[in-house]
């Protein structure tokens, strides 16, 4: 079986031993043996006769190995059984929904009721793993004994109002549910080191919240079967394996693949960690989002062996699957909450920045808006010709080399999370080993910085935890203390990662503090370029069976003017698009544009109607920008079958194409331009058929002097007919004259 894609070299051979330099090689999915709480067979489905079995029958069954390999399944478990274990995998589309069957086995004189838990072993061979262990609680399992144990804890899942919330709730009812003397949940991050943020645990044990472990704590062919298997059970870790005889499958030539077994023996490397923790019983509970592994409940046991029954298992699992499922929800929660926060702050720094009594870098440095903005621990401003900081920064050479280095990448926004590796030149110190920095026109800046990840750990609480350390001395190689310790090295020279949010919430404020510096005097041709580039999404989402582009022409002689497109996709999925047009020319215009553009995007994701969203976005005109007028085209088209909602404010209604080059331009919605009158927007529908699309555009593509604007329009119907797309039609609009600026936004979908 070939390694997972990011598992360093070779598999180890199953039996070979492991240790600290080759666990990440360890073969973990075939170990070759089991844990002996219950019994393995490996059945071959085409004859349902047993090629495989744990050394461990004949205490399970009062069989032998021998009497039972080569034999139908029959003779190990009775006919009845047998044959009532093939009509469950004959019924079953998928096995484990179905499991356990329960069945009674062993000689007539000690008779047993077994759980049968089965799964087909990965691979072409058509084998059945039936793995037996003894019953422990009722039988069959019913509504009653699985999802009414778990209930309660459900409904205080869905209740809990934070991502802090659900895990500390996540993390005692497990433990209520399963019995365990410690339940911990870790959070990995992008490289898959983890961190303990919620735990629940008897009152004399040693508290791990807050630890930090290295990704090598869990390898990547661990992290895999994980995303694969639900939940694990040691039951007792100082557990003697039961070997799975004979080594080599008869039928594949190849180690039973254990990757679905309940009873899969574990890494002598992990049992050896979980011994010096002095645990003897560990359940693990996987937590998944989208697929991939967001993180684990762990729960440890220190008085003794510790078995869960199937029962409570099972209800712990559907508790997993359900918290992994309000984990998304709760993260996109968290997301949009996030929104909000910045957008509070934005307007604090946006209204700073507009009072030009004071030097824009003194209004910025004034509160700690700027730093809570991005969750930095200092920033730095360069502007107009001064300098400014706040929080804890560098020196201020390094703040200055800083800033210039930032300013030399030829990017608006700057991201590292490695200072020191992105600039091996400039002399890093701990408090600058993330930066985030916004690159301004003329080479001025704002620089954030982060400090190092250990060093904001060192500072919190009691990260080596001492009660452990002084019991472990010196001796112990593997334990959450050393773990710890490797997790310093790792990130060392590294800040805490600047997340997606963080680093939009910095474009955004450079896309005002642009306007800001116009506004101050700043009206050289360059920087009004700068201005209409910040202004103008940096790209168009990519969206899978559409096309979207769109095109933006000045007016003559490159004067910066009030037009505007955006398009950006809702939390609901559904694509909203957006042409925009405020009166008049020049920075002032330009200045609204952005107003108008950043606070529509806000109230389309709150509101998600394009009528809800412009009517809102009237009273936010005509309260916060009294003397100035715009017109406004909103669509909000349903991505899986095309239908579309859109309202205009003023503007004119878009193109509906229709396959084969044909379109319509449906009448005006008669609502007025925004700022003129408070009237409730009017909204139209329509649908966008295969080799369709819409078309929205500015007044200035279609308007001219000397012709109606009937003319202009059916122009552009010819220019797009002829599949020239938004070069054509932006070509057809330039071959007349033009005195305005123009915009076209095109959505079609494919063929």
């Amino acid at each position: 079986m070939t390694p997972p894609p990011d598992a360093p070299g070779t598999l180890l051979s199953p039996g070979e031993p492991v240790d600290l330099d080759n666990c990440a090689r360890e073969p973990i999915h075939v170990p070759g043996r089991i844990q002996p709480r219950g019994c393995l067979l490996a059945v071959r489905l085409d004859d349902w006769v047993v090629v495989q079995c744990s050394e461990n029958v004949e205490q399970h069954l009062g069989l032998p190995p021998a009497s039972v390999l080569g034999n139908p399944l029959s003779a190990a478990l009775g006919a009845d059984n047998a044959d009532a274990l093939a009509r469950h995998v004959r019924i079953a589309s998928t096995l484990h929904d179905r499991n356990p069957l329960v069945l009674t086995v062993g000689p007539e004189d000690r008779r047993s009721v077994v759980d049968a838990i089965l799964h087909r072993a990965p691979g072409p061979d058509s084998i059945l793993v039936v793995e037996l262990e003894a019953v422990d609680g009722p039988r069959p399992l019913t509504f009653a004994n699985t999802y009414q144990a778990v209930r309660d804890a459900v409904a205080e899942l869905n209740t809990a109002s934070s991502l802090q919330a659900v895990v500390d709730v996540a993390a005692r009812r497990v433990r209520e549910l399963t019995g365990f003397d410690r339940v911990m949940i870790y959070r990995f991050d992008a490289d898959y080191n983890g961190e303990v943020i919620a735990e629940a645990k008897q009152a004399d044990l040693n508290s791990f919240h807050g630890l930090h472990y290295p990704a090598s704590d869990i390898p990547a062919q661990a992290r895999s079967l994980y995303e694969k298997n639900w939940i694990r059970l040691i039951a007792d870790v100082g557990y003697v394996p039961s070997l799975v005889v004979p080594t080599d499958n008869p039928v594949s030539g190849s180690p039973l693949d254990l990757t679905f077994s309940t009873l899969r023996s574990v890494s002598p490397i992990h049992v050896e960690y979980l011994q010096n923790m002095g645990v003897r019983a560990s359940m693990s509970i996987s937590l998944l989002r989208e697929g991939k592994l967001w993180g684990l409940i762990a729960c440890h046991h220190y008085s003794g062996p510790h078995e869960p029954p199937y029962t409570v298992r099972a209800a712990a699992e559907f508790l997993g699957s359900t918290l992994s499922l309000r984990l998304v929800a709760q993260v996109e929660e968290d997301r949009i909450a996030e929104s909000r926060r910045a957008a509070r702050l934005l307007a604090d720094l946006v209204a700073r920045s507009r009072d030009e009594d004071r030097p824009l870098t003194e209004s910025l440095t004034a509160t700690r808006s700027l730093l809570d903005l991005v969750r930095a621990d200092g920033v730095l401003v360069s502007a107009e010709g001064a300098v400014a900081t706040a929080g804890a920064v560098p020196d201020e050479e390094t703040c200055r080399a800083t800033a210039r280095w930032a300013a030399a990448q030829g990017d608006e926004v700057v991201v590292t999370d490695a200072l020191r590796l992105a600039a091996p030149d400039l002399d890093v110190s701990p408090e600058a080993a993330g930066v985030l920095a916004a690159v301004l026109p003329g080479d001025e800046v704002v620089v954030w910085f982060r400090h190092e990840a250990s060093r904001d750990v060192d500072w919190g609480g009691d990260p080596h935890n001492k009660a452990i350390a002084h019991r472990e001395g010196d001796t112990v190689r593997l334990s959450p203390r050393r773990s710890f310790d490797r997790w310093r090295e790792v990130v060392r020279d590294h800040s805490a990662p600047w997340d997606d949010e963080v680093v939009e919430a910095a474009t955004t404020l450079r896309s005002h503090l642009v306007e800001a510096l116009y506004l101050r005097g700043r009206r050289d041709l360059r920087a009004a370029e700068a201005m209409q580039r910040s202004m103008l999404p940096a790209s168009l989402p990519t969206l899978d069976g559409w096309s979207l582009s769109a095109r933006y022409l000045p007016a003559d002689g490159g004067r910066v003017g009030g037009d505007w497109y955006d398009a950006l996709l809702l939390p609901d999925g559904r694509l909203a698009v957006i042409v925009g047009d405020v009166a008049g020319h020049g920075l002032e215009a330009a200045a609204s544009m952005g107003q108008l553009r950043n606070a529509l995007r806000a109230l389309i994701v709150q509101e998600g109607s394009p009528s809800g969203a412009l009517t809102a976005l009237d009273a936010i005109v005509r309260w916060t920008l009294p003397d100035q007028h715009a017109t406004v085209l909103v669509a909000v088209v349903d991505l899986s079958t095309g239908d579309v909602e859109y309202a205009s404010a003023g503007h004119l209604s878009p193109l509906l194409l229709g396959p084969g080059g044909t379109s319509a331009w449906p009448d005006p919605l008669g609502s007025p331009p925004l700022g003129v009158v408070s009237v409730p927007t009017a909204s139209r529908h329509a649908t966008i058929s295969a080799g369709g699309g819409i078309a929205l555009f500015s007044d200035g593509l279609v308007e001219r002097r000397t012709e109606s604007i009937d003319v202009g329009v059916q122009r552009l119907q010819r220019s797009l007919a002829g599949r020239g797309g938004l070069d054509a039609a932006m070509g057809a609009a330039q071959e007349v004259d033009a005195f305005d600026d123009a915009t076209l936004l095109l959505l079609c979908r494919d063929e």
